[in-house]
C-alpha cells in the first residue's frame, strides 16, 4: 500500500483525538448531534445484528459473517478494537467475502465526519463509528453485523432504532469503572440494547446477569431467547449438535479452538434462525462454522521469528482476553489442550493497568510451569512488567519480570523445565497486535 496515502487516515485519526472531552460521560448527545449533521446515516443501514457482552462478542460476528457469506449474502461488519491497523474495524461488503475498509474511502471518511464535527468535543469512538456508519449507509449490503465497543444503552452503536435482532453474550466484570462494579450493574447497561418488538438471544450467563437482563427485557417487552432455555449447543461425539423450537442441527466443530466457542456458535445460530430476514441452510452454516475466522482468540502462531526461540516440538498461541471470565476460558482450553498433547505451558503476559490482573491469572494456578511478565511495547497504560509479575504471585503462580517480549520467549524453555514448552502469549489485545504487526 502507498505509505504517503496510507498516512492519510493515521493523521486524522490522530487528530481526532484531540477532540475527546475533557470528562468521559458515557452519553448519545454528541453522537446524536454528529448523526444530524452527517444527514442521519444510522436511518439507512441494511438489516443490524446487535451484539453487547462482555466476553465472546468478537467471535460471535465472525460466526455471523462466515455463515450468512457462505449462504451468499453480502454483509457489512464493524468490530473494535483493532489489533494492528484501524481498517480491520470497518469492513464492507462483497462477494464472495466482505473486505476492510481500503484507505482512501476511510481517509475521505474520517475527513468528512471530522469537519461535520467542527471541531466540537466527542470521543475518538464516538467519531470513528459514525464515519463507519455512514459508510455502510452508502454501500449495498444484506446485512450489517455491529459489535457494541462499550456497555450497551449508551454505546454509540445504540443509535440504531430497530435491529433485526439483539445479542448479549456472557457478561462478566470489565470496564467496571464505566459501567459498575458489580456483574448485576454491568448486565443492565448491556440490556440497554434491548428493543421492543426485537428478538434478543441471550449467551450463557452468570445468574445475576441473567436475571438482569430479563428484568430489562420485561420493560422493553423484549421477547429473549436463553441460552440452556430456548436453545441448546453441545459437543456431541466430535460434533456440535444445536437444538431450539424450530428442531435440531447436527454440525461440524467449530474452526475456532476452545470449549467457550461452541456456546459462542450456537448463541450465532440462534440469531441467524430468529432474525427471520435471510434464509440459511444446513450447509451454509456448516460452512460458515468451519471457516470462520478471528485472529488473536487462542491463535497458533505457524510462523516468525519468535517461532525459531523454541525448540521444534514447542507451540505458541495467542489470545488478546483480558479479564477473569477469558482467563477462566482460555485456561479450560489448555487443560483440554494439555491432556491430548502434554507440554509444560509457560504464559508470556502484558496487560494494562486498567485489568485485574490477578483475576485474569488465578485460573491458571496448578495449570501454568511459569509466567513471564512484560510491559507493552508502545502502551502507555501497560502495567509495568514488575507489578505484572506481582499479581501473578498473588494468584499462586511462579513469575518473572522479562526485559523484552524475545527474552520472555527464550526463557521459556528453561521455565519448562528444558523440555519443549506450550507458549501463551496472553492479556491484551494491544500486546496481541504488536505480535501480530511486528512478530509474525
Amino acid at each position: 500500500m502507498n505509505e504517503k496515502i496510507l498516512a492519510a487516515s493515521d493523521t486524522i485519526l490522530e487528530r481526532l483525538t484531540g477532540l475527546h472531552p475533557k470528562l468521559i460521560d458515557l452519553s448519545l448527545d454528541r453522537t446524536w448531534r454528529l448523526l444530524a449533521a452527517l444527514g442521519h446515516p444510522e436511518r439507512a443501514l441494511p438489516p443490524v445484528f446487535h451484539i453487547a457482552g462482555t466476553n465472546g462478542k468478537g467471535s460471535v460476528a465472525a460466526y455471523l459473517r462466515a455463515c450468512l457469506e457462505a449462504g451468499g449474502y453480502a454483509v457489512h461488519s464493524y468490530t473494535s478494537p483493532h489489533l494492528v491497523r484501524f481498517h480491520e474495524r470497518i469492513r464492507l461488503a462483497g462477494r464472495p467475502q466482505s473486505a476492510f475498509i481500503e484507505e482512501p474511502a476511510l481517509a475521505a471518511l474520517l475527513d468528512e465526519c471530522e469537519r461535520a464535527n467542527n471541531g466540537e468535543p466527542i470521543t475518538f469512538f464516538e467519531i470513528t463509528t459514525c464515519a463507519a456508519l455512514l459508510a455502510f449507509s452508502r454501500a449495498p449490503a444484506d446485512a450489517l453485523i455491529l459489535e457494541v465497543g462499550m456497555g450497551g444503552r449508551l454505546d454509540t452503536t445504540n443509535v440504531v432504532e430497530k435491529p433485526a435482532v439483539s445479542v448479549i453474550t456472557p457478561v462478566d466484570l470489565d470496564h467496571q469503572a464505566f459501567l459498575g462494579d458489580t456483574i448485576a450493574l454491568i448486565a443492565t447497561e448491556k440490556a440497554g440494547i434491548l428493543k421492543r418488538g426485537v428478538p434478543a438471544i441471550i449467551g450463557p450467563q452468570p445468574d445475576e446477569a441473567r436475571v438482569a437482563i430479563e428484568m430489562a427485557a420485561e420493560k422493553t417487552g423484549t421477547r429473549l431467547f436463553i441460552h440452556g432455555q430456548d436453545f441448546t449447543a453441545h459437543e456431541e461425539a466430535g460434533a456440535l449438535v444445536y437444538q431450539d423450537e424450530a428442531g435440531l442441527l447436527d454440525l461440524p466443530l467449530p474452526r475456532l479452538a476452545g470449549r467457550h466457542q461452541i456456546d459462542n456458535a450456537g448463541t450465532a445460530i440462534c440469531a441467524l434462525r430468529q432474525s427471520g430476514i435471510l434464509p440459511l441452510d444446513r450447509a451454509a452454516i456448516a460452512d460458515g462454522l468451519t471457516h470462520a475466522d478471528w485472529p488473536a482468540r487462542l491463535q497458533r502462531l505457524t510462523r516468525g521469528p519468535l517461532i525459531e526461540l523454541l525448540p521444534k516440538e514447542s507451540d505458541i498461541w495467542l489470545d488478546g482476553g483480558h479479564n477473569p471470565a477469558a482467563g477462566r476460558a482460555v485456561a479450560e482450553t489448555m487443560a483440554d489442550l494439555a491432556a491430548r498433547d502434554p507440554k509444560p505451558l509457560v504464559l508470556v503476559a502484558g496487560m494494562l493497568d486498567t485489568k485485574d490482573a490477578a483475576g485474569f491469572f488465578a485460573p491458571f494456578a496448578g495449570l501454568a510451569a511459569h509466567v513471564e511478565t512484560v510491559t507493552i511495547p508502545d502502551a502507555p497504560a501497560s502495567l509495568p512488567a514488575e507489578k505484572l509479575a506481582e499479581a501473578a504471585r498473588t494468584a499462586g503462580l511462579d513469575a518473572t519480570p522479562a526485559a523484552s517480549l524475545e527474552s520472555a520467549v527464550a526463557r521459556a524453555t528453561v521455565d519448562a523445565g528444558r523440555a519443549s514448552p506450550r507458549v501463551l502469549i496472553c492479556g491484551s489485545l494491544y500486546l496481541a497486535g504488536h505480535i501480530l504487526r511486528d512478530h509474525t
